[in-house]
């Protein structure tokens, strides 16, 4: 039998991300091989290996890189995201943002410069489940 096949990023996360709780509040830079998953506040740069998953009431201020990212909360400042990109309808990105693809859903707000790496055009769409 074959396993469930994982339809977003958040889906592929994997064992022990590092965590930042809602009502956590980080200040400082944050650099890790894993993922992250953001549910409160940082305020500082990150470089992340693998994958950013923001929660619809997070945020996050600084430049950001990361592999993968699923984001669903504000960022201020600058994302850099290797692979895919995520924008869920709840994100607001005030920020230049640089990703290889990029999705973004359909009441998401982004205040910056998009610059798509592949050459491949955004993708537009619209939610069909609650953003994280």
């Amino acid at each position: 039998m074959s396993a469930t096949p994982k339809r977003r990023l958040l889906d592929m996360v994997g064992a022990a991300p590092t965590f930042i709780a809602a009502g956590c509040r980080v200040t400082g830079d944050i650099e890790t091989a894993g993922p992250v998953v953001v549910c409160g506040a940082v305020r500082g740069d990150g470089k992340i290996g693998a994958a950013l998953s923001m929660a619809r009431d997070s945020s996050w201020e600084g430049e950001i890189h990361a592999g993968h990212a699923v984001i669903a909360g504000s960022i201020t400042g600058k994302l850099i995201v290797a692979e895919k990109l995520e924008i869920g309808s709840s994100a607001v990105l005030r920020a230049d943002v640089v990703a290889r693809s990029i999705a973004i859903a359909k009441g998401a707000v982004v205040e910056g410069v998009m610059q798509v790496t592949s050459g491949q055009p955004i993708v537009k769409f619209e939610e069909k489940r609650g953003a994280s």
